[in-house]
């Protein structure tokens, strides 16, 4: 072992074959390439990289106080009940929010009017913290509620959010023609770009591909390609090029396979920069990562504290500008006040105690990172140009090719054979302790219709799994 250690501490690119001479004696009759790996789309991942050459970072310098946004979720049903949580979260060190609204209180907070989102947003100063929605195919009429909390205030720091593609992949279908849906979003966008010079108009997100257990560079196409018909969409109602870009904000997921969600970002800001100078506006990404659901287990759920560290550390190493990490209980119901002070207080010991922000761009130069970056830049803008070949983000959902991308993804993880989960396939626990979650009979409160006039647009939906579900089940 200590020959090792020698060995890497001083490793040069001319050294390498004494490391593949190292590495042969080792393994002694199996090949060097048995340690070869590829992620689910093919990208080869060696045992051995040499460092970096010419390598410069991706991601500038940073605040050194708060290096990125610690953003809390809400999706408690009872609007009085997500107030508390959300000054909480505020209190205890999150600088940002998200409210999640369903009318149905099925998957969100009851809001149908922006008298109920008031009372969600009771004393959070909107010009101090950020509050950022998320409301699916109700995002057009949600941004007027807030637009009527915020009362005009042009240093309100508002997080619109408008997605209605997601909501589309989700469903497989829209209440109405998407195009209309389009239309509607970026026509609010583009009245409440002027009194919220600020604000975020729309969150171009991949996650949905992710989610539903497609891979990283499907994930940066799928957030590439939306991001582009959103700006197109703005453009179209008289926003300039480059105010359509910078309204919009790419939504990216972290797991915690903490190489390939850095990579990620920031390979995402590489396609994300080309496609803006290529329509003439600013390069620079505005990401806000979201820990992975995929990744959580139900059994031994205290486990996913690990995944959702790892997976703060890849996003906050990677460059994202905002960071929601959930809850290690999500798959088992709301989460307590403990859950939620968990997720926060992860993050700020990786700002506050391990500076991560402090460096900029602090996988830049390592040859695995950079090497990793390049393969998923290229085959994210490979997938980004068949999407642009189809018509476009509508028309490549409508025809199944992001759905047909992201099934290759799934069968190739279930060719790999069984996954090693922690405490599901990996250690199970011999009792499993479940921790205490938040119940509650949710209320449906009346809301606007989101139907548009026309016929609803239909595409293969794109369901989320979660990936030990399966084994789950069978024990």
């Amino acid at each position: 072992m200590n020959d090792v250690t020698a060995l890497a501490a001083g490793f040069e690119p001319a050294s390498e074959e004494a490391w593949l001479a190292l590495v042969r004696k080792t393994l002694k009759d199996r090949p060097v390439e048995s340690l070869d790996g590829a992620t689910v789309e093919g990208l080869p991942i060696r045992p051995l990289y040499p460092p970096a050459r010419d390598a410069r970072p991706l991601i500038g310098p940073r605040d050194p106080v708060r290096p990125w946004d610690v953003r809390a979720l809400t999706r408690h049903p009872d609007p009085l009940q997500a107030n508390r949580e959300l000054l909480a979260d505020l209190a205890g060190g999150a600088a940002s929010v998200v409210v999640r609204i369903d009318p149905t209180g099925q998957d969100g907070v009851a809001v149908g009017s922006a008298e109920g989102l008031a009372q969600a947003l009771e004393g959070i100063e909107l010009e101090l913290a950020p509050v950022a929605l998320d409301a699916g195919f109700l995002g057009s009429k949600a941004a007027d509620w807030l637009h009527a909390v915020a009362k005009s205030s042009p240093a309100a720091r508002l997080q619109f959010h408008l997605d209605p593609l997601s909501a589309l992949a989700e469903a497989g279908a829209s209440p109405g023609p998407i195009e209309g849906h389009l239309i509607a979003a970026a026509t609010v966008a583009a009245r409440l770009a002027q009194p919220y010079p600020k604000a975020g108009l729309f969150l171009a997100s991949g996650r949905i591909a992710h989610e539903a257990g497609g891979g990283e560079a499907a994930e940066i196409a799928f957030a590439a390609a939306a991001g582009l018909a959103y700006a197109k969409a703005m453009v179209r109602q008289g926003l300039s090029m480059e105010a359509a870009f910078a309204g919009v904000t790419l939504g990216l997921a972290a797991d915690s396979d903490v190489f390939l969600s850095l990579a990620k970002l920031r390979a995402a800001r590489l396609v994300w920069a080309r496609i803006a100078e290529a329509c003439g506006a600013a390069p620079t990404a505005r990401i806000e990562a979201r820990a992975s659901r995929r990744m959580l287990a139900a059994q031994d759920a205290w486990t996913n504290m690990l995944r959702l560290t790892a997976a703060g550390f890849a996003a906050a190493a990677g460059g994202a500008d905002a960071v929601v990490l959930g809850c290690f209980t999500d798959p088992l119901g709301l989460p307590t006040a403990f859950a939620r002070r968990q997720s926060r207080n992860t993050q700020l010991v990786l700002m506050e105690e391990a500076h991560v922000g402090r460096v900029a761009d602090p996988a830049a130069g390592s040859g695995y990172v950079e090497s990793l970056t390049d393969q998923l830049a290229r085959a994210a803008w490979d997938r980004f140009q068949a999407i642009e070949a189809a018509g476009g983000i509508v028309n490549a959902l409508a025809s199944g090719l992001i759905a047909r991308d992201v099934d290759a993804a799934r069968a190739a993880r279930e060719a790999a054979g069984q996954p090693r989960i922690v405490g599901v396939t990996a250690f199970p626990p011999q009792k499993d302790e479940i921790p205490e979650v938040v119940r509650v009979e949710p209320r449906a409160v009346e809301a606007p219709s989101p139907r548009l006039p026309g016929p609803d647009s239909t595409c293969p939906p794109l369901t989320p799994i979660r990936l030990s579900a399966p084994y789950e089940a069978a024990q």
